[in-house]
């Protein structure tokens, strides 16, 4: 994916040390006539505003990224509690998440070229008050139907956030200072996964189910006042409005829309099986199809997809949407264990969560300054080992495990998330040239919910099967007349006896307990099962690593040198 201005000599030639002098600096593309297959978005004005206040747009673009992934986490959390509000059943519940990721997922492939045209502070300004103002209504919705329509608008608000947030940081933190923003970025994105769920739990138990969607809008306000104050007007870029692709954005968006939601409800509806699966499934990739042609055939189009296929690019999308499949360990088969076998809470979960979290504050900025001096490659490396092997020591649970059993691999899994996930980003910014930094904002954005839904829906599906498979094997052994199951009935009976009505409902009470048993040994096993295939993925990847070339010697963020710049004069 490329919308860069790469290809032209700027008219100005800015260095690092323009960059943290704190003065407002501009770098402008001259327009060339473009050869066919030259991206839209080269020979317009790529336009970099640095800002004179680094430190407040860089807790705005934060505070974004945060309300974005926390607004998704919360809702699917909750989901039981706002499903009840508005008297949904189980099947039409489940489209609540799922619109509002939807929206995020339509909107995420042209967040950088909204912020190209608009500027990044007119789209932040404009998608935050759109967040908060859906976010506030939203629990007023009389019926599933307005939710629904709330939750795609919250999406499509809050789905802008995350591309332009690490656009800005690196644009303008100071060159020695970008891995620490970088770092800080993934720490964001770990804490708002894994604090979710005590969030949720903290507001169902105290407060009530509408704080689910209030907290984040609470935070928006602030999150404006950062942007005003931190992030630089930036003129409208007219020239690439008026040559803009738009079939290519609605194939592209409307397509990854589509499939998105058939992995999101696959596993529900029984994928192949179900009309409406193969209906999104075949449209989504009819669209996607109609999008590549019309981007190779068009002279000047939206996204240069034969960048797409060169150098390491392919792997290093692979690896951003690899992460997400890894973190699954704890963002769902953690959650599910907890929920299913021990019969905990959103907030009894958040405890074992947490320690995921907490760890980030102390490693994050440690493996930042470790990047400044090595490889990005390697440290990339020892986080995945770090998360292959915490998979495989939660791998050796049982059904008696609770909270403080999970403690130490979710220690190990911190540490190798922290290391594997900064190091992926700040290898993947080396390869974009400081004017497509938005554009990695959008690349990163796409491949992380894709990648995320690719790998939820693949897990999800797997447990399913593989706990069916116990259930079976497992029941193969409990037979009537058995003596050990005989027995196991009686027991049951006896203590059911006094809180039933006769011995032929204590006898029932005493066959379904015996059944509930046996699942749940099959969700262990399954659960078990899901840690191993993680594991073992976590191998496959640490050995493409070895096909990871150099990146480009040209990139604004392979050698950044240290600046000390003069202070800002305003």
């Amino acid at each position: 994916m490329q919308l860069s201005t790469q290809a032209l000599l700027p008219t100005k030639v800015g260095t690092r040390a323009d960059l943290t002098s704190g003065h407002t600096f501009q770098m402008a593309a001259v327009e060339n006539q473009l050869s066919p297959g030259t991206s839209d978005y080269q020979g317009h004005h790529a336009v970099l505003n640095i800002t004179p206040r680094p430190m407040v747009g860089v807790v705005a673009v934060l505070l974004g990224a945060v309300i974005s992934t926390l607004a998704g986490r919360l809702t699917t959390f909750g989901l039981a509690d706002v499903r009840g509000a508005v008297h949904a059943g189980f099947d039409e519940g489940a489209w609540i998440p799922t619109a509002f990721t939807v929206g995020q997922m339509l909107i995420g492939p042209i967040a950088s070229w909204l912020g190209m045209v608009f500027g990044p502070r007119r789209i932040l300004m404009v998608s935050s008050s759109v967040f908060m103002i859906s976010n506030c209504l939203l629990p007023f919705s009389p019926d599933l139907k307005t939710l629904l329509a709330f939750q795609v608008m919250s999406g499509l608000s809050s789905g802008t956030l995350i591309p332009l947030t690490i656009g800005f940081v690196t644009q303008n933190l100071p060159a020695k200072m970008v891995v620490y923003g970088v770092a800080a970025y993934s720490l964001n994105l770990e804490l708002s996964l894994n604090v979710s769920a005590s969030i949720e739990g903290w507001f169902t138990d105290n407060w009530s189910w509408e704080w689910i969607f209030w907290d984040t809008a609470l935070l928006t306000p602030l999150m404006l006042i950062c942007v005003y104050f931190g992030i630089p007007r930036a003129d409208k870029n007219v020239a690439l409005l008026r040559n803009a692709d738009w079939w290519g954005m609605i194939y592209a968006g409307v397509g990854l829309s589509v499939i998105y939601a058939a992995l999101d409800q696959g596993n529900r509806l029984d994928w192949f099986n179900s009309g409406l699966i193969n209906a999104l499934f075949i449209g989504g990739a009819i669209l996607l199809f109609m999008f590549v042609y019309h981007e190779l055939t068009r002279d000047r189009p939206w996204i240069n997809l034969r960048f797409a296929v060169r150098g390491n690019f392919p792997l290093l999308v692979f690896y951003i949407s690899f992460f997400r499949f890894v973190i699954l360990s704890t963002s769902y088969i953690i959650p599910q264990y907890l929920q299913t076998i021990q019969n905990y809470r959103a907030l009894e979960t958040g405890s074992v969560l947490m320690w995921i979290a907490i760890p980030q504050f102390l490693i994050a900025p440690i493996v930042a300054t470790i990047l400044r001096f090595v490889d990005p490659r390697l440290p990339m490396a020892f986080g995945l080992a770090l998360v292959g092997y915490a998979c495989f020591m939660a791998g050796e649970m049982t059904m008696d495990w609770a909270t403080n059993d999970f403690l130490p691999s979710q220690v190990v899994q911190a540490v190798g998330q922290c290391f594997a996930l900064t190091s992926v980003l700040w290898f993947n910014l080396k390869h974009f040239d400081l004017k497509e930094v938005l554009t990695f904002g959008a690349v990163l954005q796409t491949a992380r919910l894709f990648g995320g839904e690719v790998g939820s829906a693949f897990v999800q599906t797997f447990l399913r099967m593989r706990e069916q498979t116990y259930s079976n094997l497992i029941g193969l052994h409990v037979t009537v007349g058995s003596n050990l199951t005989e027995e196991r009935l009686r027991d049951y009976a006896n203590v059911l006896a006094s809180r039933s009505i006769g011995t032929a409902e204590a006898n029932a009470r005493a066959t379904a307990l015996l059944a509930r048993e046996v699942q749940k040994q099959a969700y262990v096993l399954s659960f078990i099962d899901g840690f191993m295939v993680l594991g073992f993925a976590v191998f496959v990847a640490l050995l493409l690593i070895l096909f990871l070339r150099d990146p480009p010697a040209q990139s604004a963020f392979v050698s950044a040198p240290n600046v000390n710049s003069e202070p800002a004069t305003h």
